[in-house]
């Protein structure tokens, strides 16, 4: 399994209040979550008007192919114009099978 996250640092220059903000978020979140089928979100500078730090998460099988989709998600958010990038730092973690001795705890819900 191969998971690619990351967190993008915007700039957002014409916002005057949280609302159109939220506006903008609005718009390159839902934009991207269509585009790519990622889980992505707000998740700092919640109270700051100019500034928004997203965070995203991709999952694969194929680190060749997580790295391309990454790349071409910070470009399309970059080519979407509504904010400005600041800095975005990708991390692509490959995570082989759990361990043999891995004792899987049984509660209540997993007696059928």
């Amino acid at each position: 399994m191969v998971i690619g996250y990351g967190v993008i640092n915007l700039r957002i220059p014409d916002s005057g209040s949280l609302k159109e903000k939220r506006s903008v978020l609005r718009k390159i979140l839902k934009r991207t979550q269509n585009e790519f089928n990622v889980s992505i979100a707000e998740i700092g500078n919640l109270d700051n008007y100019n500034f928004a730090q997203i965070g995203f998460g991709l999952v694969g099988n194929d680190s060749r192919f997580i790295n391309g989709k990454v790349d071409h998600l910070l470009r399309f958010i970059n080519d979407l114009k509504a904010a400005e990038m600041l800095d975005s730092k990708v991390e692509i973690m490959v995570v082989s099978d759990f361990p043999e001795s891995a004792v899987w705890a049984t509660g209540k819900y997993d007696e059928l």
